[in-house]
């Protein structure tokens, strides 16, 4: 091989080297964030439609005073939007001097993946299941411009299309715990649950490609389901079921991380239909797990037990919840915060606290959680 030769292969390695020394090091900036799922990012929605679903002390440690979220302060979308350098977003059915020129969130507590048997007032889940998130996502979408061409007053309350807002947008999504949860609280057997999952997924993949052929978006961050079986309103709800070495209920955890499991294999097929696109899969699981097996590694205390709740092992019980009142031996007892949700990682029985929501923001956003193991800053590229 002549001097030639190999000195022009030398040229070409290095300028391949900087090329991906140049791409690895790049950070995303998405000019919006528009985030589907359930009440682990709910940020107004179902308030918004129920006002009467939240008192004080919800939101107490942050906002000193509800403010449409299932917690004590801000949550993981929260944290993600604040990262980015973004508002915190705006629920799509907040009507009260809403603007989504930063983003909207379509999600609400209690929200399903498929249609749910029951839902609010009759029932226990929300009537904004992921099919009709889709169809506001397109309604937001679709007369935006129109709206904006009848003048400056109107244009301020919707997105700003010049410049791709759609397409460069971040697109999340947090949703499938109440599916899970469902069949539950139907008395399905595990096998059962486990058999729901597939077309439980097979709902999600429809609307994901939806919103990807409708908006033109190319990043999607994809958050699987939590240990549900760690949260006081399964454990105290089923005291028999079988536990782990962490005091949760282990086969609704099973049920959970077989869901997980049907959601990767999904998301690496859409990542072969959708070759342009960057899809993160992120590990919630593990990360929440982590604060039910090790508490005391990370500060925390008491993870089972509910930090606004009453009665029982757990402090938890379905007959009064968080902010509510109950009568006890003739008296009337106000259902209020433990004296450290800084310390707590569970807060009314069902959603986490916001120091919990913080640490699991902290950890999921490295990257170290995600596949393809990207940190958030760089969830816009393709691997």
């Amino acid at each position: 091989m002549n001097t030639t030769k190999i000195l022009f292969q030398f040229v070409i390695y290095l300028s391949c080297s900087c090329v991906l020394s140049v791409f690895g090091s790049k950070e995303c900036n998405f000019p919006a964030i528009l985030n589907f799922g359930d009440s682990n990012s709910d940020t107004g929605g179902l308030a918004s439609a129920f006002p009467a679903f939240l008192t004080p002390p919800y939101g107490e440690t942050y906002f000193r005073e509800p403010f449409g979220r299932f917690s004590d302060g801000r949550l993981v979308i929260d944290f993600i939007a604040q990262s980015y350098g973004l508002p915190y977003l705006s629920a799509y059915l907040d009507s009260q001097e809403t603007t989504f020129k930063h983003g909207a969130n379509f999600a609400t507590a209690a929200s399903t993946i498929r249609l749910p048997k029951q839902v609010i007032p009759n029932g226990g889940f929300s009537p904004f299941y992921l099919d009709v998130q889709y169809t506001q996502f397109v309604r937001l979408k679709s007369p935006s411009q129109a709206i904006r061409n009848r003048g400056k007053k109107h244009a301020k309350l919707v997105p700003q299309l010049q410049g791709g807002y759609f397409k460069e947008a971040l697109y999340t999504f947090d949703i499938g715990q109440n599916d899970i949860g469902e069949g539950i609280f139907a008395n399905m057997s595990l096998q059962q649950i486990k058999a729901s999952v597939p077309d439980i997924i097979s709902h999600f993949t429809t609307n994901f490609k939806n919103i990807y052929n409708i908006s033109g978006g190319r990043s999607f961050w994809i958050h699987n389901t939590g240990p549900i079986g760690c949260l006081p309103y399964v454990t105290a709800s089923f005291p028999s079921a079988e536990r782990d070495e962490a005091g949760c209920a282990k086969p609704y955890n099973e049920a959970a991380q077989h869901f997980n499991y049907m959601l990767k294999q999904a998301v690496l097929q859409l990542r072969k239909d959708f070759p342009s696109a960057a899809i993160t899969y992120v590990d919630i699981y593990s990360v929440k797990y982590s604060l039910f097996k090790d508490p005391h590694k990370y500060g925390f205390e008491l993870p089972l037990v509910a930090c606004c709740g009453y009665g029982g092992k757990y402090n938890y019980s379905s007959s009064v919840g968080c902010g509510g009142t109950i009568t006890v031996n003739g008296s009337q007892i106000y259902v209020g915060s433990c004296e450290r949700p800084s310390v707590r990682v569970n807060w009314d029985g069902i959603h986490y606290t916001e120091a919990a929501n913080k640490f699991i923001f902290d950890k999921i956003s490295t990257g170290s959680f995600s596949d393809p193991p990207l940190p958030l800053n760089r969830a816009c590229i393709r691997t």
